[in-house]
């Protein structure tokens, strides 16, 4: 991968918020709104977006932190638009800005890092960490 490329990339993703995706349905509490998982995902997949063209055969990312602040709420039905872009890196580890929106009005921003990993190398390592636990 080219990270020289990455830096100021961006990505977008929507979803529509369905009754799976709300706090009372995820047990987070009553109300019947967009969880922040939710968001998080839209989050998430915007960064995605942002390297995917970038990335080499057999890698990917994976979040290693991220900061959420949400600032107000939608319901069922409703639609969100993640929007995130590459600020900085950091040896393996990408750094995002991003919002996401519902009708031109900001919902939630947060700051992501997403660390580049090999598919492969990544997943054996957590198959090794699950045999040795057991």
């Amino acid at each position: 991968m080219d990270f020289e490329e990455a830096l100021g990339c961006v990505g977008m993703a929507s979803m529509s918020v369905r009754p799976g995706d709300t706090s009372v349905a995820m047990g987070l509490n009553d109300l019947s709104v967009v969880s922040s998982t939710a968001i998080l995902n839209v989050i998430e997949s915007a960064c995605s977006a942002a390297v995917i063209d970038l990335l080499d055969i057999g890698e990917t990312t994976q979040t290693a932190k991220f900061t959420l602040e949400i600032q107000t709420t939608v319901t069922v039905g409703e639609e969100l638009r993640g929007h995130a872009r590459c600020i900085g890196i950091d040896g393996d580890v990408f750094t995002f800005e991003t919002e996401v929106t519902h009708l031109n009005k900001t919902i939630a921003t947060a700051e992501v890092q997403r660390r580049l990993v090999d598919r492969v190398t990544y997943m054996a390592r957590i198959a090794a960490e699950r045999l040795s636990s057991d």
